[in-house]
């Protein structure tokens, strides 16, 4: 093949996943040369196109769906709730009744907001971030600063409404500073996690960012060991993708982390399948 034809093949296909991009992220991404402002999203995107083998295509080492994850749990146990009254809470509302005031933990007086979660009560689809921030503090939501802004995006081009699946996080109070949590925080907090998932019963999760994945999971595993991978958390479906924080702070991860959620979107698809063929 002639050099400037090989050249122009591989600027067509260039050109064509900044397209793809720029139709899921929208205005997030840079203005295409000669454009008046960014391209938006109008039909859902189509599947990605595969990257080189070894590599994602920003030339990053990547992880084959199929790779064994060291360290990551299976199966994974509960350990035995707190002897507190909220544990027998059989609705969310309840739930939330019962806790929202806790002061376990020093965040506890740092708080503006208890960020409980929100959503659909009976989703299907779990998705689980590590902590609030300024804006969550702010509202009491999860989700909905511009990382919340980039989700809902992500969740749109899979097909999936914010409204129709239900957002939480490991923990309920911001850190201060947005920093990471800490292990004793996680250990105070995460029970309630617990019983949101034993209240919803999810068919599926997942978790947005390393934190939560390390923390549902029981593991010190990266985030690159973790994506890639279904782990089975209490018989439940999870995998794990960069936070939407990370996505904004990096925009080099958008790729592989559209790459996990369409495998997420069949799983989900094929476990719909499933059911109705039972039925």
């Amino acid at each position: 093949m002639p050099i400037h034809d090989d050249a122009e093949r591989l600027l067509s296909e260039a050109q064509r996943f900044l397209r793809q991009q720029r139709e899921l992220y929208g205005d997030l991404l840079p203005i295409e040369h000669g454009a008046t402002e960014p391209m938006k999203r109008v039909t859902p995107p189509p599947p990605a196109t595969p990257a080189p083998a070894g590599t994602d295509l920003f030339g990053e080492p990547d992880i084959p769906a199929s790779s064994p994850v060291k360290g990551a749990a299976t199966g994974t146990k509960l350990l035995p709730y707190p002897g507190e009254p909220w544990t027998s809470a059989d609705s969310l509302v309840s739930l939330n009744e019962q806790i929202c005031n806790c002061q376990k933990c020093a965040l506890g007086s740092t708080r503006k907001s208890f960020v409980f979660g929100v959503g659909n009560p009976n989703a299907d689809v779990v998705i689980v971030g590590e902590a609030p921030g300024a804006d969550e503090d702010e509202q009491g939501e999860p989700f909905v600063g511009r990382a919340g802004q980039l989700l809902n995006k992500i969740l749109e081009a899979i097909h999936f409404k914010r409204e129709e699946v239900y957002i939480c996080n490991i923990l309920k109070c911001r850190p201060p500073n947005n920093r990471e949590p800490q292990a004793d925080e996680i250990g105070q907090c995460e029970p309630y996690l617990w019983k949101q998932l034993e209240i919803i019963k999810p068919k599926m999760i997942l978790c947005a960012g390393r934190v939560a994945g390390q923390a549902l999971l029981r593991t010190n595993a990266s985030l690159t060991s973790l994506r890639g991978t279904v782990h089975d958390y209490r018989g439940i479906p999870l995998m794990v993708t960069y936070h939407p924080a990370a996505l904004l702070r990096n925009p080099n991860w958008k790729r592989p982390c559209w790459e996990d959620v369409q495998k997420f979107r069949t799983l989900y698809d094929e476990m719909k399948a499933k059911e109705q063929s039972a039925r």
